[in-house]
């Protein structure tokens, strides 16, 4: 499979693999989203341990789905057999889309990124990402239900899964994993997979800025204690979907691809200008952030009120602090680094610049689909859609990227998926 799937396309996918392997696999409806579209879990193997594998828990994220119907063919065919694999040892439990509401507002991403050379601009012209509080796995941590979420921590209390994979793909630089408890051996597997498809494996990333870092590429949650040491945004990620297998002893991995891989994601050479490096990329999010925000500013007027716009909802969530936020979650570094006590190298400020990038990429795209009839429409569109082209093409070149293909994205995160449950197994004797 060369291209990403629509939910509709998945769903299809699962049936059709439940006929074809009659008594390997069951479909069923497990829940249902904000808008009354169904949440769909395909299981596979009858075996007492179970591994729970949460596809597309964010929209603008298509490959998990992909992966998640690789693992679970896999299992159902029985070929390559491993412990984890074993359908009498093991029960795949596959969540076919966390956030099918999401997913409807993001299906154009499965088309823009089709084809042998996507561009990002495509990509981001496409995609949509809902505010924290609206995200099925982050949203406990913002104090909200959100019945996707019910959901899923219903069935972790179902199956007190020994593994937790909630599969997430990067927009651009290297694949990496975190972890909510270290799993021995994983990453030897995880470095021999990226190694054999030629993906670079991550040197630092801001998603676990702050976290334990016991091999490249693999970040391990603090304990609860060392709330000092997370990034901004998480401290209380104990809430989370993430953290709920632990009440039963198990494990969660977020197995990130990039979707995009940088030429510097895996270079450990030490940052020689560090301190400079971070003050430009705060000042980067921070002026993309007040570019888009401007344009906002001038088209509020005839958008949709945020109650009914979901689109609507993340502008003004971005445009209210959160590029502050993430530009103010630096700052540990920047005075680590300028007091001499953290070296950091090109892979960790590649990291960092990737999200500087991207977060005024996520709401200048979003803004550029907000469709008005409005005189003052179109040439707020051209001003917005200079910046964004400009941003896409410096993006692009000075993070010297080029395209993972869709078919090895999957494998990657299936054979990174697979090591996990290994381990896990082993740990979980």
């Amino acid at each position: 499979m060369d291209r990403y799937l629509t939910v509709a396309e998945v769903s299809a996918a699962a049936r059709r693999l439940v006929s074809r392997y009659p008594g390997a696999g069951r479909l069923r409806r497990v829940g249902t989203s904000r808008a009354g579209r169904p949440l769909e879990m395909l299981s596979v193997g009858h075996g007492p341990a179970h591994v729970l594998v949460v596809a597309r828990p964010h929209p603008d994220e298509p490959v998990g789905a992909v992966t998640a119907l690789s693992l679970a063919e896999r299992v159902a065919r029985g070929d390559g057999r491993t412990p984890a694999t074993d359908p009498a040892r093991v029960t795949w439990d596959v969540v076919l889309c966390l956030d099918p509401d999401g997913a409807a507002l993001s299906e154009g991403v499965e088309e823009a990124t089709a084809g042998s050379a996507p561009a990002l601009e495509r990509y981001f012209r496409a995609a949509f990402r809902p505010v924290a509080a609206e995200q099925p796995e982050w949203a406990p941590i913002e104090s909200s239900r959100l019945p996707e979420s019910r959901a899923l921590f219903d069935l972790i209390d179902d199956r007190r899964p020994v593994l937790q994979c909630s599969l997430h793909g990067i927009e651009a630089g290297g694949a990496f994993a975190q972890l909510t408890d270290d799993l021995p051996g994983f990453a030897e597997g995880f470095h021999t997979a990226a190694a054999g498809l030629s993906v670079p494996v991550q040197h630092g990333t801001f998603d676990a800025l702050y976290w334990e870092n016991p091999a490249p590429g693999v970040h391990v949650l603090p304990p609860p204690e060392s709330t000092g040491r997370l990034a901004a945004g998480s401290e209380d990620i104990g809430r989370s979907t993430w953290c709920a297998p632990r009440r039963y002893g198990g494990v969660t991995a977020i197995v990130e691809v990039p979707m995009w891989a940088s030429a510097w994601a895996d270079d450990p050479s030490p940052r020689p200008d560090a301190v400079s490096a971070l003050r430009g990329l705060s000042r980067r999010v921070r002026d993309g952030g007040e570019q888009v925000t401007a344009v906002l500013d001038k088209a509020r007027g005839f958008l949709p009120p945020p109650e009914e716009s979901a689109p609507r909802r993340v502008l003004e969530w971005m445009a209210d602090g959160l590029y502050d936020l993430v530009a103010a979650s630096w700052q540990p570094l920047a005075r680590q680094a300028a007091a001499g006590g953290e070296r950091l190298t090109t892979a960790q400020i590649c990291a960092l610049d990737v999200v500087a990038r991207r977060q005024p990429l996520r709401a200048a795209g979003l803004l550029l689909l907000s469709a008005s009839d409005d005189p003052a429409a179109p040439p707020l569109h051209d001003e917005l859609h200079a910046l964004f082209t400009a941003w896409c093409a410096d993006f692009a070149r000075e993070s010297g990227l080029r395209w993972v293909p869709v078919r090895d994205q999957v494998d990657l995160q299936s054979r990174t998926v697979l090591a996990a449950a290994e381990c896990a197994l082993r740990s979980a004797r």
